[in-house]
């Protein structure tokens, strides 16, 4: 087989628990290979380190697979993957929707499953990872069916362009027989439509379960405004929480539809109501008209994707934030989230203190959270903590 051997005090990540070697930590490759091959991992002095498939294409040059020497990454080694990964949901989360494999997270680098009801919905994001595709997914088949879970159908949306940092054309369509791709599902007691060959990254942002939940009982009787609303989620949730009036936001008219056809489908469209237009004009427009809020929700997408835009970033952070703030009632509520992985916890608690101050409100934390335990974090591969989320009591300084 196959060798990469690293330069002399490189591997930092690796051997503290971190599944990648950057293409900038190899001293040699050894032996004749294909990009996606596996490859062993050696250290400077010979000593190994572990089996992962390599892509001279990527700065990610290797991805690790196993730590243990003589281990084949055979069907076996696999299934154990993908069991272990559906196991760990049915103790974690409703699995009704959830996310079955998280990458790096299970062990299974550079592939995304999702289950939408009786629908998987994959993303393949690394070379080798995309050879073993059909085969996981067989397997995965096969292990929900052991539990009485069917799935009807398989679509792929491995149309991110990260797919060409890794010489990888985009790939999307059936993997099964076609099915209509519009599936309902249900979460924390509110139904989606989930589109999954057109919404969002896999359809439906299953991240974010149980910080919708949350925010539930802070709005019955509240008006309510959430920002970047997507598709309507959280705005759904704190229609059916109980609020008073929802006005949800965002800028892309396709998510504005469907969300106003998610309040229809839970019968809240007199109660939650979406707008098509810009946050970071509308919210400076609300707070000249006067408005006033109780609840205000504030989801945005990554403002970075890369530590050279965070500054950026931080601005736009800041920004909303400190608009929103001054939208709150006095004891109004503040959930807030950041969805970078590159806004790392300690950046985004400074940026919204921040922003606080310079509007002087006081901010009384009540909960901070971050993405739901089906996606979980593997401490040593920061890439999997990425989702920041606080509620806050916003109140005036005194």
């Amino acid at each position: 087989m196959a060798s990469v051997t690293l330069k002399k005090g490189e591997g930092r990540s690796l051997k503290s628990g971190g599944l990648w070697i950057y293409d900038n930590e190899i001293a040699q490759t050894s032996g004749e290979f294909e990009n996606g091959d596996f490859v062993e991992v050696l250290d400077f002095d010979g000593y190994y380190l572990g089996k992962g498939f390599i892509n001279t294409n990527s700065k990610i040059r290797v991805r690790v697979m196993s730590r243990v020497k003589g281990q084949e990454i055979d069907d076996a080694f696999l299934e154990t993957r993908v069991r272990d990964a559906w196991e760990y949901r049915k103790k974690v989360v409703d699995t009704s929707s959830c996310r079955v494999i998280f990458g790096e997270a299970d062990f299974l680098p550079g592939l995304v499953v999702d289950k939408f009801s009786d629908v998987l919905v994959v993303q393949s994001l690394a070379l080798g990872i995309d050879r073993l595709k059909q085969k996981l997914l067989d397997m995965l088949v096969k292990v929900m069916a052991e539990d009485g879970v069917t799935i009807r159908g398989i679509y792929e949306r491995s149309d991110a362009k990260v797919r060409t940092l890794e010489g990888m054309k985009p790939e999307k369509g059936f993997l099964s027989e076609p099915f209509d791709t519009n599936v309902e599902i249900v979460e924390n007691g509110v139904k989606y439509m989930v589109n999954v060959a057109d919404g969002q990254k896999t359809g439906f942002f299953l991240d974010q379960k149980y910080n919708r939940a949350a925010i539930q009982k802070l709005c019955k009787g509240a008006k309510v405004l959430d920002c970047f609303t997507h598709t309507g989620s959280f705005a759904l949730n704190a229609g059916i929480g109980g609020a008073q009036s929802v006005l949800g936001v965002d800028a892309s008219e396709l998510g504005v539809e469907q969300a106003r056809e998610n309040a229809k489908l839970n019968g809240l469209e007199k109660v939650v109501t979406f707008t098509c237009a810009d946050v970071f004009e509308l919210l400076p427009e609300l707070e000249e008209r006067g408005e006033k809020f109780d609840v205000i929700i504030l989801d945005p997408p990554a403002f970075t994707k890369s530590r050279n835009s965070v500054k950026n970033a931080i601005k736009g952070y800041r920004e909303i934030n400190l608009r929103a703030m001054k939208l709150l009632k006095d004891g109004g509520y503040l959930a807030t989230c950041s969805c970078s992985h590159f806004m790392t916890p300690e950046l985004f608690t400074e940026t919204v203190g921040q922003a606080a101050k310079n509007v002087h409100r006081r901010l009384r934390q009540i909960e901070y959270r971050t993405q739901a335990p089906d996606h979980p974090i593997l401490w040593a591969a920061e890439e999997s903590y990425y989702l920041k989320f606080y509620i806050f009591q916003v109140v005036k300084s005194f």
